[in-house]
């Protein structure tokens, strides 16, 4: 990625920091947090250090730090790390030990094996140069320890499609063999209206863990953070606030099912859990 992209993507978070921050409180964004946390919480040790990467507004440190892990808070946008840290004090959350600016292809200021535990659900999607994506991979795998767990977010390619098509002005682009064959074929989405999601990454989920497994991590699962219900989070929604035990019954159900490999391409998110060698 170049200093033209990375301001990009600050440039991005810095617009909409506030909405970023609010993001995993709308429908949508409370049954991706929900059905990550349920994935990850069976393989999370009882103690350990956690590198979140990546971790913008803090919402996934404050809940592994709730879970009595140490958490190193880490961020390439200085607006959401202030937002972080007003979220850290405002809820009394112990256990977060630092939070600093830093770039995922490049973690230097930590030794090999630092963290048990290394999260990074939110940097891949918006690198779309194999070389990042490469570096990204190869510096996580690095500072986790051995048999440590790595937990990565992804975007299919169907998502950006997806996208594309939610934007009023932006779906003339579906139109454009060049943009189609670009994003469908290799991955790489771009966007050429600034201030809105900058250039990203789609993965083909058949592809992911053979690409991860390169970079030495076995997989443990491959999941859709919205399952089946894509697209009917706020009916879900409407359970929550009406019909608790309901709304529980239908989030065991989506994880149960989020492995299906029928409905990961559709996924707006994907959830990569995988352990380094021992």
């Amino acid at each position: 990625m170049t200093e033209q992209g990375i301001d990009a993507v600050r440039g991005y978070y810095a617009s909409f920091h506030r909405r970023e921050s609010d993001r995993l409180l709308t429908p949508e964004g409370r049954v991706e947090f929900a059905l990550t946390k349920r994935l990850i919480r069976p393989h999370l040790p009882a103690a350990g250090r956690v590198l979140d990467i990546g971790g913008g507004p803090g919402r996934y440190a404050c809940w592994l730090a709730g879970q009595g892990l140490t958490v190193t808070l880490a961020d390439l946008s200085p607006s959401l790390l202030d937002l972080a840290r007003e979220l850290i004090a405002e809820s009394g959350t112990t256990g977060v030990e630092e939070i600093v600016e830093a770039d995922v292809r490049d973690l230097r200021r930590w030794p090999d094996g630092t963290f048990a535990i290394t999260l990074a659900l939110g940097p891949f999607y918006h690198l779309p140069d194999a070389q990042d994506r490469h570096r990204a991979l190869a510096e996580i795998v690095r500072v986790t320890a051995p048999d440590g767990l790595v937990a990565i977010a992804l975007m299919p390619r169907w998502a950006f499609l997806q996208r594309t098509l939610s934007v009023p002005d932006e779906r003339a682009r579906l139109a454009d063999p060049a943009f189609v064959a670009a994003l469908l074929s290799r991955g790489e989405y771009t966007n050429p209206h600034n201030g809105r999601f900058p250039s990203g990454y789609g993965v083909d989920p058949g592809q992911v863990a053979e690409t991860f497994a390169s970079a030495g991590l076995r997989q443990i699962l491959l999941a859709s953070t919205h399952g089946f219900a894509t697209g009917l989070e706020r009916p879900l929604d409407e359970l929550r606030a009406n019909d608790p035990a309901t709304y529980d019954a239908a989030l065991d159900l989506l994880t149960r099912t989020a492995t299906e490999p029928s409905i990961l391409g559709t996924a707006g998110h994907l959830l990569y859990l995988g352990r380094t060698a021992t």
